[in-house]
């Protein structure tokens, strides 16, 4: 009797062990069901960045842009967009909009909003010269020091005046040497991904404390090589420098050749010296010619070129001198200085040019003012705990030199537009919106690097923007003023592109911006 008892519980056990087993499963079943493929909607919501949800519009709004992104020119390429309202910063649209890529000069975005945010729209410059001698009977016994803080707008006429004022001072004769002191930033020269085919050009300029710039573009530590024809053809070509001066040389490898025939010269500075090879033809006849080329030390170049100066305005020199860096020394009695403009009209050809240099020396500047060393790294520091503090999200972007030169930049489309909507409130947006290029606008400090693109559109003049190109990439990013008031922000960047026109399929989905097609 007890078994059969124990057996009945045992089966009891077992069959309730089942049901339960059997219900267990069912619910888990439940949840793994297959669900109906999500909406086209929602697909969309989806996509977006996490933080963020696009307010949804019609879908055939943005079909345009969808048929632009079929060219086959973007085959195998990346192509990030993000585009959003300007009132209220809502994310109207984006393709890979949070896919980090290489920037190009839409960098140059984030530093120029940095640096008028820590340094403020008023920031300048400062260039002065020392001595640390004594001056009797007009002869000054001492050394000369030219003081550098960062100024990339220092032109031969600034050191003419600081020369003339050392005149004014009494002074006739020197007997002492030259020195350089740059050492308000680093001596670091050239951001840590600068190629090295980029280096003997204007574009991959050295950054000092202390440079000069050859005319009113301010491309810092360059000279301007101009190339006339000779009289008749087969002779070398005529070069000259701009500013005048011995510390640059020049290797003549050219030939004047007849009328009809093409131009085509290059000059390039060969390595770790400053002598400009410059190669090629040019016809009988011919305008000059100017190439920009890089000097190699731009500290000892800025101070040789000072010394040469002051000779001019007539003062004597000593037989035997140096000509070097060295910090002042302490005690050292100022004798003149002088003052760059103030930030927001440097944004101009800072912006409107995309002027590399500018952008490493703003990155330099804000680590030394804001963080108290001179350095790129120092400087990347301050800009993104400002643009953290402007609420955007540095930890999905990675920022390396301050121009976009570098290939290993990298920021998101979605990030991008979050800077100019933000940059919107700030009290120094209107410089910052003055320093963008202007579709369209033929006059080179309006429409900088734009004036020749959406010419003739509805975006001629009403799209204000920053351009970026390197190898393989192509990028655009900044503002629509539309007609009905209702502007948006974009940007569009693509990566990995084997065509030089790909430009045009930016422009291409600017313009619909700015038309009727997207409201």
């Amino acid at each position: 009797m007890k078994k059969r008892r124990l057996w009945k519980w045992i089966s009891f056990v077992t069959v309730l062990v089942l049901i339960l087993t059997m219900y267990f499963w069912k619910s888990r079943g439940d949840e793994h069901e297959i669900e109906p493929s999500p909406s086209k909607e929602a697909v969309f919501l989806e996509s977006t960045t996490p933080a963020e949800q696009i307010e949804l519009h019609d879908e055939e709004q943005f079909d345009g842009i969808n048929k632009v992104l079929q060219d086959s020119r973007l085959q195998g390429a990346t192509t990030t967009i993000s585009i959003r309202r300007a009132s209220d910063g809502k994310l109207l649209y984006e393709n890979n909009g949070g896919v980090r890529v290489r920037p190009a000069s839409v960098m140059k975005l984030f530093t120029a909003a940095t640096a008028l945010e820590r340094l403020g729209s008023d920031h300048a410059f400062k260039t002065a010269v020392y001595t640390d001698g004594k001056i009797k009977d007009g002869i000054l016994q001492g050394d000369i020091y030219l003081v550098g803080q960062g100024d990339p707008t220092l032109v031969q006429e600034d050191l003419t005046a600081f020369a003339k004022t050392v005149k004014e001072k009494g002074i006739h004769t020197i007997h002492g040497n030259f020195y350089g002191d740059d050492t308000w930033y680093d001596t670091i020269r050239l951001s840590q991904d600068l190629n090295w085919s980029d280096e003997p050009y204007y574009t991959g300029a050295q950054i000092s404390a202390l440079t000069l710039s050859p005319n009113d573009d301010y491309d810092a530590g360059t000279v301007i090589v101009e190339v006339y024809p000779g009289a008749k053809a087969g002779e070398e070509a005529m070069i000259g420098l701009s500013p005048n001066n011995d510390y640059v040389h020049i290797k003549n490898e050219t030939k004047t050749v007849q009328k009809k025939r093409d131009k085509s010269l290059t000059a390039e500075r060969v390595h770790g010296t400053n002598t400009i090879v410059v190669k090629g033809t040019i016809p009988v006849g011919a305008q000059k010619t100017r190439i920009w080329a890089s000097v190699w030390e731009p500290t000892t170049y800025t101070v040789h070129l000072f010394k040469d100066t002051l000779e001019k305005q007539g003062i004597q020199l000593p037989k035997v001198y140096k000509v070097e860096h060295r910090e002042k020394p302490k005690g050292a009695v100022q004798l003149t200085e002088n003052s760059s403009m103030p930030l927001e009209e440097l944004l101009i050809p800072f912006m409107k040019l995309s002027n590399n240099g500018h952008g490493e020396v703003l990155v330099k500047e804000m680590g030394k003012v804001v963080g108290g060393e001179g350095s790129w790294d120092k400087g990347h520091v301050v800009m993104n705990d400002t643009l953290n503090k402007m609420g955007l999200e540095t930890n999905t972007m990675l920022f390396r030199d301050g121009s976009g030169m570098s290939h290993k930049t990298l920021v998101t489309t979605n990030e991008v537009t979050k800077l100019l909507y933000v940059a919107q409130e700030k009290s120094w947006y209107p410089a910052f919106l003055e320093s963008l290029p202007i579709a369209g606008y033929d006059e080179r400090f309006q429409g900088g690097t734009l004036r020749y693109r959406m010419s003739n559109t509805v975006a001629t003049g009403k799209v204000r923007a920053k351009t970026g190109t390197l190898n393989g990439v192509t990028s655009l990013a900044g503002y629509v003023e539309k007609s009905d008031g209702d502007d948006l922000i974009f940007s569009v960047i693509i990566n990995n592109h084997l065509d030089d026109s790909t430009y045009d399929v930016i422009d291409q989905i600017v313009v619909m911006l700015a038309g009727d097609e997207v409201n």
